[in-house]
């Protein structure tokens, strides 16, 4: 890392991890993405894909240990939660939250491209971040960290039911109130077709109850069964 100023990374490993760095290179390379590599090839050559791998392996782990310990519930269920915590969205909401986004080295192109794209490498960043902690402190540093910004979400998860299957949750709830089984609509699609957003849009008795939006038709009717979830709690309230 010669050449390299640090004192960014120092400084955000102060305030938001707790510590400094021993090796100030591990949390430089955890949150440097393949393509500023490509851009830089004479002056860089390390990406954070191998310590993604890591965090990752790391990430299921603790997840996984905590469910087991604190919940007496089925596999099927305990999968479901440990799903919900460390799914692409809420590592990317949880690196988005730590605002190490000005301190992630990727291309130009990359700056400038979807909200879908950097959401995942804010996602890739926040494992790889996790493997560099775990290799510069250990497990239970690690672990501490997972359970401030991962585990510590499952009660908003559980109140919110998100770990469940939305379009599945929405078909039980509309029945449930209203007699009728929920439609998927197509309300606009835009980008070229190689990154094409689609919004959907979901009706009970030709009623729009919620929208969504996704890379894919799939995405977006989960987006759009959530979004109407919402409508029927606040109906709820309200009744």
């Amino acid at each position: 890392m010669t050449g390299m100023p640090t004192a960014p990374y120092q400084d955000f490993a102060r305030t938001h991890l707790g510590f400094e760095f021993e090796d100030i290179g591990l949390l430089i390379t955890a949150l440097t993405h393949r393509s500023y590599v490509n851009e830089h090839k004479k002056s860089v050559s390390e990406h954070n894909e191998r310590l993604e791998f890591l965090g990752d392996a790391v990430l299921e782990l603790v997840v996984t240990d905590f469910l087991f310990k604190n919940y007496n519930e089925p596999e099927g269920i305990l999968t479901s939660w440990r799903a919900a915590l460390v799914r692409t969205e809420s590592i990317g909401a949880a690196g988005d939250k730590l605002g190490y986004e000005p301190l992630v080295r990727m291309s130009r192109g990359e700056k400038q491209g979807s909200d879908r794209a950097r959401q995942q490498i804010l996602a890739n960043a926040f494992e790889a971040v996790i493997g560099a902690i775990y290799l510069e402190r250990g497990y239970d540093d690690a672990a501490k960290f997972i359970a401030t910004h991962i585990t510590s979400k499952l009660d908003a998860i559980l109140e919110a039911g998100s770990w469940r299957d939305a379009k599945s949750h929405l078909q039980e709830v509309s029945q449930r109130y209203d007699s009728q089984t929920p439609q998927y609509r197509v309300m606009e699609e835009v980008g070229p077709d190689h990154d094409k957003i689609f919004t959907l849009g979901v009706f009970v008795n030709d009623k729009l109850l919620g929208k969504g939006s996704g890379p894919s038709k799939q995405v977006a009717q989960q987006a759009a069964a959530q979004a109407a979830l919402v409508t029927y709690a606040q109906r709820e309230k309200t009744d």
